[in-house]
């Protein structure tokens, strides 16, 4: 142990660890990053190769962005063929941490800090270090973290390397649909509670919160008539949900301030979160625990003294939900996906 040296976010790196330092603008508006390292998986001229075991999947459990990769692995199977290193959901004065890990780093890749891969990639990054992130194995370097696009990636340049009987999360059929709804999703819910949650002016607080409901009341009226999002079969868009829904009582509802209602109080959406949660690959990639943590210990939550909430209730998640009700095929669908 004597010999290992465990290095420490160098005083004079300029990479953000928080979103206050850049992504505020005067109105007090939060305004996201953009992700800058998105060069696509693919075999094209200049697109990263798509090669089984060259890639580490960095996440934390608290983050949705990153969450939602996880669960297309394990829909697809492709946590066989990309390993996955975790961070402390607890985000530190120097961004995300390995201190989960023996030794406080990485076992792969053998950094304590995600900004160390990023700063490997880019010398002068001056962007938060985010998750998720795609880290090269062969170089260390930080190869994609377009959180907005990758599950695209997993679902259909990375099909030779999906599991037999895998589902079809992004069907060519619908491809144009989801993509309409995944940009709606991204923009009044996913991304909105965050707006709302980091917005520094009472009136962007409230056109966040408000947006967001909005768009939750359109959606509690859309799963009243179908089970998933696009009908009777899981796509991506479904996974993009099923992470806001996942943090909402638990983190966003008190942390973020989006408290008009409670997931439990939306019928459908309730429902519909259940029908996903106890559906293999979902349910258990969330670590509601770990969501908790990071919300309410984390820079998130503005908790001086560290009081983590005992709530809520998770036994709920396992009680009976009513989709099965909306036709045979959708119960066809589920019963594929339970084999998963």
């Amino acid at each position: 142990m004597s010999e290992l040296v465990i290095k420490t976010a160098p005083s004079e790196s300029r990479v953000a660890t928080s979103e206050l330092q850049h992504e505020i603008s005067e109105s007090g508006a939060f305004v996201r990053q953009q992700n800058q390292f998105a060069t696509p998986f693919g075999s094209g001229v200049g697109e990263l190769p798509v090669e089984a075991g060259r890639y580490r999947l960095l996440w934390a459990r608290i983050c949705p962005w990153a969450h939602r990769q996880i669960i297309a692995f394990k829909l697809l199977g492709l946590d066989e063929h990309i390993s996955v290193g975790t961070a402390n959901p607890i985000r530190t004065s120097h961004g995300w941490e390995f201190s989960l890990d023996p030794e406080g780093v990485d076992p792969v890749l053998g950094i304590r800090f995600l900004s160390e891969a990023y700063t490997k990639a880019d010398p002068g990054y001056t962007g938060r270090a985010t998750v998720p992130a795609v880290v090269d194995i062969t170089t260390g370097k930080v190869v994609n973290n377009d959180y907005f696009k990758l599950t695209n990636y997993w679902e259909t340049v990375w099909s030779p390397f999906h599991k037999p009987g895998a589902p079809d999360l992004y069907p060519s059929a619908l491809r144009a649909e989801i993509d309409t709804l995944n940009e709606i999703l991204f923009h009044e819910v996913n991304n909105a509670v965050y707006k709302a949650g980091f917005a520094q002016s009472q009136l962007e607080y409230e056109k966040a919160y408000d947006l967001l409901f909005a768009r939750l009341d359109q959606l509690e009226e859309r799963l009243s008539r179908q089970r998933y999002l696009l009908g009777e079969q899981i796509t991506d868009s479904d996974i993009r949900l099923y992470v806001t829904l996942a943090r909402f009582d638990i983190a966003y509802h008190t942390v973020f301030k989006v408290n008009r209602n409670r997931l439990i109080d939306f019928p459908n959406l309730w429902n519909y979160a259940k029908d996903l949660y106890q559906t293999p690959g979902f349910g258990d990639t969330t670590d509601f625990d770990a969501i908790k943590r990071g919300y309410q210990l984390g820079s998130h939550g503005r908790n001086p003294y560290a009081i983590l909430a005992l709530g809520p209730d998770l036994s709920i998640w396992n009680e009976r939900h009513d989709r099965s009700r909306f036709s045979h095929a959708g119960e066809h669908v589920q019963e594929e996906n339970r084999g998963i």
